[in-house]
């Protein structure tokens, strides 16, 4: 196994990151693609571990290829950079906060399309600024890790290195995929002409539509958005003209459910006001009147389907209006016939027109293109170390990405600086990795001597084997070989999805033997999860993986764990948590309470009393006869828990994980522990 630019130390070098005492070690290796880690490979003289006696867990043999894991990834864009938020609207990623809502990307049925996702992480750093310059003239400042999707997938702002070797990078000419280039506002944003363009769109837009007579807008909330506009825009006309107040569109704008309301009898005008005034068509429509004009309209009338815009109206003035509003701001349409005697005018140019049109016009209701597939959006000019470093952000979504500038960006599970340890050592071993390089072999020979009674080896049961070194080492293809031939039962407890690799060799060797598939998942929340678990992935990421070793047809239990007391422990999340594992196609489900050995135990109350200071003392009373949750908060729990098992299929009356003939016992082995002191938050 070689790894590129690698730092080999001898004993003489990087003594302060040393192992003391460490058997059979060949060398430590450092590596760009793990910052902080340092990999020490060593030559084990056995890898098939026996249980202490007394453990509960129904297996007595387990095998450990990597002691520790580590985590590290970088990606940034300069605050300035713009985010497309769910709403259709825009904001620079700098400004952006936990729980806004945002625009990124998902599969569905084989094709990518955009989604909302939430903003789970927000965080800065300082970068060497990169500037990407794009066909049509949009720049974008990131950092060299950053990476975009392109029609060849992701690639990396430069060159370097990461896990997999050299870091496939942007180049000259690539096709960068988004809805496209965002485009600017106008200056003059609600000037007088882009206020009665507006007036002339929503009153000239409102009313009962042939095809939806008891609908104009979509809820009240959004109708008083757009009232509340109105009302203000009558009132900078009335100002404007210094003529008494005649009926405004507050008088004309009660809600009933969710629409305007025609105005009460005595609020009819005497003689002609300003509302007339306002709504009436230009003899010369500037651009900012045709910006109001299609602001106005959208509020009133248009709707949107996977990304694209259609605006319908029977009387054929306001169609040609908007023909021609479009027309003269620059973006591409289509008129067709529409039902119920409407003329539709279409907007052509997919997802990107619409966030331009947005951005331009402005509605008081945003657009968004949520369902549209997504496409190609420019391509790469030039890429431009700017010789600086600046003030970088990043964030964390639910989906894994998200659109900036009018390109989708991939987004950072975790700080660069955040690594963490999947031992029970804890943090005294955070970045110091053992890796058992001569795994195979050595379980090869152990499993072919006279003395071994082929009984069931877990793995993942200290340390996770799908971690993401492996996606370097590649140990467990042959760990996995080794043990079907020799006619061992398996089983594996994971939280990574590196799993999906070895999918073919899984089924394979379930043919010859029974395997055993366990996925840990302690949560949904992905905020909390961040910061619990830095660097691993997303719950979405983990039942997907449910869902891909369901797929395959392998039995798949899930460990949640660790229940946090207090924080995810309610009936609501438990119940919400279990019912998408059930959906996901999982098996069975094992649900345990955090324990708290020493090391873990310091790190977590640390963690706790920064986060939630509140439960300190709570945690103090539930943990204060040692590593252990308080005996009748375990039996709360267990009450608690049966019955959501139950309802959502995952456990039968007597509590036994449910899996196909030959694996129930390996399902159940996926998804214990042999200690249950070592299940860390980790």
């Amino acid at each position: 196994m070689r790894w590129s630019r690698q730092q080999v130390q001898d004993d003489g070098v990087g003594t302060e990151q040393a192992l003391p005492g460490l058997r059979g070690l060949l060398r430590s290796v450092r590596t760009p693609e793990f910052a902080g880690a340092v990999f020490h490979e060593v030559e084990a003289r056995s890898v098939l571990n026996r249980v202490p006696g007394g453990s509960p867990v129904p297996f007595r043999w387990t095998v450990n290829p990597y002691r520790g894991c580590s985590h590290a990834c970088v990606y940034c864009l300069a605050g300035p950079t713009r985010v497309l938020m769910a709403d259709g609207s825009t904001r620079p990623i700098a400004q952006l906060r936990v729980g806004d809502a945002v625009m990124g990307t998902e599969r569905v049925d084989g094709l990518r399309r955009y989604v909302a996702t939430e903003v789970v992480a927000h965080w800065s750093t300082r970068r060497p600024a990169v500037r990407l310059r794009l066909s049509g003239g949009t720049e974008i400042v990131a950092s060299g890790e950053h990476r975009f999707l392109t029609e060849r997938g992701w690639r990396h702002v430069t060159g370097g290195w990461c896990r997999s070797g050299r870091r496939p990078r942007l180049r000259e000419g690539d096709m960068l995929l988004g809805p496209g280039a965002f485009g600017e506002r106008p200056a003059a944003r609600h000037t007088a002409g882009y206020r009665r363009g507006y007036l002339c769109g929503l009153v000239r837009g409102d009313g009962p539509s042939p095809a939806q007579p008891d609908r104009c807008f979509p809820s009240d909330r959004l109708a008083l958005e757009v009232l509340g506009r109105a009302h203000h825009f009558m009132s900078l006309e009335q100002r404007r003209s210094r003529a008494p107040a005649g009926p405004t569109m507050a008088a004309a704008g009660r809600v009933v459910d969710g629409r305007i309301a025609p105005p009460a009898d005595h609020a009819l005008p005497r003689e002609p006001d300003r509302v007339d005034t306002a709504i009436g068509w230009p003899r010369h429509a500037g651009e900012d009147w045709c910006a109001g004009f299609l602001a106005g309209l959208l509020d009133a009338r248009g709707s949107v389907a996977r990304g694209e815009l259609r605006i319908g109206h029977t009387d054929e003035e306001v169609v040609g209006r908007v023909a021609g509003a479009l027309h003269r701001l620059g973006f591409r349409f289509a008129v067709e016939p529409g039902e119920h005697g409407e003329r539709v005018v279409r907007l052509a140019g997919g997802p990107g027109e619409l966030v331009r049109l947005v951005a331009l016009a402005g509605p008081a209701v945003r657009r968004d293109v949520g369902g549209a597939p997504v496409g190609g959006a420019a391509r790469v000019v030039a890429v431009e170390p700017l010789g600086r470093t600046e003030a970088m952000y990043d964030i964390t979504t639910d989906t894994g990405d998200f659109v900036a500038e009018g390109v989708v960006s991939h987004n950072c599970f975790a700080r660069g600086t955040h690594t963490y340890l999947d031992l029970d050592a804890g943090a005294d071993f955070d970045s110091q990795i053992v890796v058992k390089v001569n795994v195979a072999r050595v379980l090869e020979r152990e499993l072919s001597a006279p003395r071994w009674a082929g009984e069931p080896v877990a793995m993942g049961t200290n340390t996770d084997p799908y971690q993401r070194a492996e996606g370097r080492y590649r140990l467990m293809p042959g760990v996995i070989g080794a043990l079907a031939r020799s006619g061992t039962p398996f089983s594996l407890l994971t939280k990574g999805t590196v799993l999906t690799r070895d999918l073919p060799l899984l089924t394979a060797a379930a043919a010859d033997v029974p395997v055993g598939l366990g996925v840990s998942i302690a949560l949904l929340d992905r905020g909390l999860q961040a910061g619990l678990e830095p660097g691993t992935p997303s719950p979405e990421a983990r039942l997907d993986l449910v869902r891909r070793i369901a797929d395959a047809g392998l039995p798949c239990g899930v460990m949640v764990a660790p229940v946090l007391p207090l924080l995810t422990d309610s009936t609501e999340a438990l119940d919400a948590l279990l019912g998408r594992i059930a959906a996901a196609g999982a098996t069975g489900a094992s649900v345990l309470a955090l324990h708290l050995r020493p090391g873990t135990r310091e790190w977590f109350l640390a963690w706790l009393a920064r986060e939630h200071p509140r439960l300190v003392e709570p945690y103090g009373r539930l943990y204060r006869r040692g590593p252990y949750v308080d005996a009748e908060y375990r039996r709360a729990l267990g009450a608690r828990v049966a019955p959501l098992l139950r309802r959502h299929g995952l456990a039968s009356s007597d509590g036994v994980l449910r899996g196909p003939p030959g694996a129930s016992e390996l399902a159940r082995a996926a998804v214990h522990s042999p200690q249950p002191e070592q299940l860390t938050l980790l």
